[in-house]
């Protein structure tokens, strides 16, 4: 065992002196960050893309209005892993906030799966306004009731069917195999129980799949299949708005209640603002994405208006078995009256 000489002592008690300062101020800096001072955003968005723009631009708003020492970080690509992935990483504060699809927001909140999971319900981008506009301040309080406060909401254009193989009916499908996201298992069972055969995967799992077989139908937006080059695997797209894809920048309340009054009103605002833009941008995308991919090898298939009603015959048997699954019932019936007083007064 060491001996410490009595010289020592004062040495040694100045350095334990000038280390416990030391931590103190790491300490301080610890909770300077965690007061508001650190903003990290996750997203599937691509690097780049006119999602993770807009995302950049909200950034620097509140960077400018929270002050010296702000960090504003945003992790594209699916970094933070898939949306439920981000969604927990939320709770336990490994992420401040993220810009999610109705997958990921219905960790949080199920009855937003009303505006994504309900297949050939909504006819244009005006009834999903409607409905969303109506059910917003509601949806809004219950997010905020688990913690986390909405910015923006936004869409990311319609879902369309890209295979290997053409297919325009529902009976096509049936022989193969469905992307289909890893976090919906509910879905994954409905689709079972009508005779599909979906493959649980996280986004970042597209591409090599269907390379190597292992899927060969993606229910994806024109844009995301754009951007991923899954159409030049999947060459073959059915014409068919079958659901949009409905999401919202959300941060937690946690995080909101830590940053500056300045901080916290430059982020609505931004956040409102870029809502605006990826919903306006991001319906324009689909018909341009699409005339993109057409240009390189893309197939496009129409349905009949016979076959069309097939699909329409299939959203009616999927209908039931969502109410109250992937949907929570209340809200499910909520939707289906705002759409009948909507389409009751365009009449």
């Amino acid at each position: 065992m060491f001996k410490i000489g009595h010289r020592a002592a004062p040495l040694i008690g100045l350095c334990l002196s000038v280390l416990l300062g030391l931590l103190l101020g790491l300490l301080v800096d610890g909770n300077a960050i965690a007061a508001g001072k650190q903003l990290r955003i996750g997203t599937l968005a691509p690097k780049n893309s006119l999602y993770h723009r807009q995302l950049m631009e909200v950034g620097e708003a509140w960077r400018a209005a929270q002050g010296e020492g702000s960090k504003y970080l945003i992790y594209p690509d699916g970094s933070q892993g898939g949306e439920t992935d981000m969604a927990r990483r939320m709770r336990i504060g490994q992420l401040q906030g993220a810009l999610l699809s109705v997958v990921g927001l219905r960790e949080i909140e199920p009855s937003i799966a009303a505006l994504q999971n309900m297949p050939l319900l909504f006819r244009s981008w005006d009834e999903v306004d409607y409905v969303r506009e109506k059910l917003r301040p509601a949806m809004e309080k219950k997010f905020l009731d688990k913690g986390f406060v909405v910015l923006a909401w936004g869409d990311a254009g319609w879902v369309r069917f890209f295979s290997k193989e053409a297919a325009v009916r529902p009976d096509d499908y049936r022989k193969m195999k469905f992307f289909a996201w890893a976090g919906e298992a509910e879905q994954q069972d409905i689709m079972k129980s009508i005779g599909y055969t979906p493959v649980p995967l996280e986004t970042s799992d597209i591409l090599p799949s269907i390379q190597t077989g292992m899927i060969n139908a993606v229910p994806a937006t024109p844009y995301f299949a754009l951007a991923s080059q899954v159409y030049a695997t999947a060459p073959h797209m059915l014409d068919i708005n079958w659901a949009p894809i409905v999401g919202a920048l959300v941060v937690t309340k946690k995080a909101w209640d830590d940053m500056s009054p300045a901080a916290q009103e430059a982020l609505q605002s931004t956040g409102s603002k870029a809502g605006m833009q990826i919903r306006t941008k991001a319906r324009q995308e689909v018909d341009e994405a699409v005339e993109a991919m057409k240009k390189r090898g893309l197939q496009v298939h129409k349905p009949t208006p016979e076959q069309l009603k097939e699909w329409n015959d299939l959203a009616e048997k999927l209908y039931p078995r969502i109410r109250g699954k992937m949907v929570p019932a209340e809200t499910f019936d909520e939707v289906m009256a705002l759409l009948k007083a909507y389409r009751a007064g365009k009449r």
